[in-house]
């Protein structure tokens, strides 16, 4: 790929996607990486893959089919159809690499006396074993498909792994028989930890356990050789919500999961050592172009499992979550918030306080009311056990539920039937938008007025996730934001197109009304500041940059001499080298143990920085299409937090790649007489030694120092000189 020398120029969304998980399959690849990591960055590779397919692929190929008037509507300048061809190069490419990763990670298996089995390996003790435990927990769950006999050829369910079965007898090539049997992991689990010998971890695949019990399990039919081979098909995951203005969002989000089961296939996923007989059949039966659809494969599929795999492995304690050196002495949060704004940051930080807030509210005789957003939640969530007993406690509550955050809409739609049966009001958002925000607000009566407080997060309210995801949540009482939280709900609860109220945000900067012409605002008075010669910089960290009217503003900045750092974890669009740019800007991505989620935008606006947490990307959706929150931080000791972590950040050598024109992934190194900075280590130790600090600070009488402005320590001191 050439230098660009023009400004408006972006690097293809998909293929700078594909790139990011081609950083995931890094992380798999590193033998520093402890072997149970190096599993689960497979498993979220593969997963990251089926995804890509079931929607951005999905897409493509629509577009594909609209032909011209699609591209002129997605203002590509590439064909969609030669967008397909090279991520068909690509993950063709990342397939040979991830095959060989996992052939390696096997060896190291074996070091650690962990062995994967499949059925031509077993041992006596392990064959009885295994038909035993098919017989008991498998056979019921086991439904075989004879699919020559089936006019109708079958349902083939999403995620799910299926055997192509092909019987036959010895003595005659010609009695054969086709059938399929869905593999059924979701009751049985994918796992099964076999007899091993002592010190020794043996354990086989369900469908191995399945291929075995074979001939059990088609006994009537008489044959005497059977042979299988694992297939899976990934289909167009995309709900399309009609416009009928007579059917409510509901139904049309149950309509649209339902017409989901009948998304064409985009992907077909398959052993490569398939009989051609049985792969010509079902390449047939299920309506696949043989271009751009096939993806042969080794023996193992839906690796998304692996994320799951038993925990067999020499320890690796995960570094725990400590709690917020300002909550520690405090017996409430309440009382903590209603004082002066915290800044949790996970998963460093403990997720319980956010927990707590909303139980000592649902509790708290002077709370009237709370208000809280909701996009995905853990399955089971303490956030809405916590607002259901606040519901049975006389408050009011208004839950604002997202039915529309992909892949979790049922159980969204499940979440809205259990809130609403115990007296929640559920606001359903807006039919062409979704709510991405992060906001609660959470009222009460203190001396006869009332006063507001809650959060704004980067981050899902999850409390699963917050033990992986990197985000920010501030916990404040502050009037000026809790007065625009107030609008943001109301701007939910009166979902009309004529609704301004958004515009009326002072202190909160909105989506989809604001945040995009600030933004433009910001960088001006940068690209201004550089002009006079003056300081000029901005520092932006967030998922994915892709927004073009963004980046050819960023380009504008670099070219006048502003200085740009990005930190960006999956997709960015924009060509960082540039010889026309007075400064080089500064273009990395961290993928490590804990997965980048926050987003932070930090301008230098002459020396008086403003510093912003959010819940928006860069991208037309998040900007245009979605309600989303951008938080000002006011508190000058948690801007020093969050422009120290992200300085730790910048000078990672361990994990952080390089984004250059090219999509090389190359890593930042280090001269040997330089310290090595991993930086969600580092950041650890940073956020961890405040509380120590602040333990230590004790004065005479007792009495705690409340100052959060410590000295900085390890890699902060480093990056902080001059």
């Amino acid at each position: 790929m050439l230098l660009q020398e023009m400004r408006n120029k972006t690097i293809i969304r998909d293929i700078s996607w594909l790139s990011f998980n081609a950083r995931v399959l890094q992380e798999a690849g590193d033998k520093n990486v402890p072997l149970k990591e190096r599993i689960r960055f497979l498993g979220i590779f593969s997963n990251n893959l089926d995804e890509f397919f079931r929607v951005r692929v999905a897409t493509l190929k629509r577009m594909f089919e609209l032909g011209g008037k699609a591209k002129l509507n997605m203002h590509l300048e590439t064909s969609p159809e030669k967008i397909i061809d090279e991520i068909q190069m690509i993950v063709l490419r990342q397939q040979t690499e991830f095959n060989r990763i996992w052939e390696d990670i096997k060896l190291e298996m074996e070091k650690e006396k962990i062995f994967l089995l499949t059925e031509k390996d077993l041992t006596r003790e392990q064959r009885v074993f295994v038909i035993k435990f098919f017989e008991e927990n498998v056979r019921a769950n086991t439904i075989p498909l004879m699919i020559e006999s089936i006019p109708q050829f079958p349902y083939l369910r999403e995620k799910s792994i299926f055997l192509g079965v092909v019987m036959s007898k010895v003595d005659t090539a010609y009695a054969q028989k086709y059938a399929l049997i869905e593999v059924p992991n979701r009751a049985v689990g994918r796992f099964i930890q076999l007899p091993s010998p002592e010190g020794e971890h043996h354990i086989i695949l369900l469908e191995d356990v399945v291929r075995y019990n074979l001939p059990s399990i088609f006994s009537y039919f008489g044959y005497d050789k059977y042979e299988s081979w694992v297939f899976k098909v990934t289909k167009d995951a995309e709900i399309d919500i009609d416009n009928d203005v007579s059917t409510n969002i509901v139904q049309k989000i149950e309509k649209g999961l339902k017409n989901r089961r009948k998304g064409k296939p985009v992907r077909f996923v398959y052993d490569k050592e398939m009989d051609p007989g049985l792969l010509e059949y079902l390449i047939r039966r299920l309506n696949l172009a043989k271009k751009g659809n096939l993806s042969p494969g080794g023996r193992i599929h839906n690796f998304r499992h692996f994320m799951e795999f038993p925990d067999v492995f020499k320890k690796n304690p995960r570094r725990k979550p400590f709690m917020h050196p300002g909550l520690i002495d405090s017996h409430r949060v309440t009382d903590i918030v209603l004082q002066k704004d915290i800044l949790l940051n996970f998963p460093y930080h403990s997720f319980n306080p956010v927990i707590d807030l909303l139980r000592e509210a649902a509790i708290d005789p002077s709370v009237t009311s709370i208000k809280i957003t909701a996009y995905r939640l853990a399955s089971n969530s303490k956030i809405i056990n916590a607002l259901i007993n606040a519901v049975r406690n006389g408050k009011q509550v208004t839950v604002m539920l997202e039915l529309k955050a992909r892949f979790d809409e049922e159980a969204n739609l499940e979440w809205k039937e259990q809130l609403e049966l115990e007296g929640v009001k559920v606001l359903i958002g807006y039919p062409n938008m979704k709510v991405h925000a992060k906001i609660c607000m959470i009222r009460k009566k203190v001396n006869n007025r009332t006063v507001s407080y809650g959060f704004i997060s980067t981050g899902n309210l999850n409390e699963s996730t917050s033990r992986i995801y990197g985000d920010h949540c501030l916990l404040t009482a502050n009037r000026n934001l809790m007065a625009d939280v107030n609008r943001m709900f109301n701007y939910l609860e009166k979902p009309k197109p004529d609704n301004n109220v958004l515009s009326l945000c002072k202190t909160l900067i909105p989506c989809p009304t604001s945040l995009r012409k600030e933004l433009i605002k910001l960088i001006n008075n940068e690209i201004r500041m550089a002009q006079r010669k003056k300081k000029a910089k901005i520092i932006l960290k967030m998922n994915s940059l892709s927004d073009e009217e963004l980046i050819f503003k960023l380009n504008d900045a670099a070219i006048a001499g502003v200085e740009i750092s990005l930190i960006i974890r999956g997709i960015i669009c924009m060509y960082t080298e540039n010889k026309k740019f007075k400064e080089p800007v500064k273009a990395i991505s961290i993928v490590d143990e804990y997965l980048e989620h926050a987003r932070v935008f930090i301008f230098h606006n002459g020396g008086d920085e403003k510093v912003f947490i959010s819940s928006a990307d860069w991208m037309v959706r998040n900007l245009d299409h979605r309600v989303e929150a951008t938080c000002p931080i006011i508190d000058k000791n948690i801007k020093k937090v969050i422009k120290n972590i992200l300085k730790i950040q910048l000078s990672d050598n361990v994990k952080a790649r390089i984004l250059d024109n090219n999509l090389r992934n190359e890593y930042v190194t280090h001269p040997a007489d330089e310290k090595p900075i991993r930086s969600q280590i580092e950041i650890y130790n940073y956020l961890l030694s405040k509380g120590k600090k602040k333990e230590d600070k004790k004065k005479s009488d007792g009495t705690q120092v409340v100052n959060d402005d410590e000295q900085n320590i390890s890699a902060v001191s480093i990056v902080t000189q001059g």
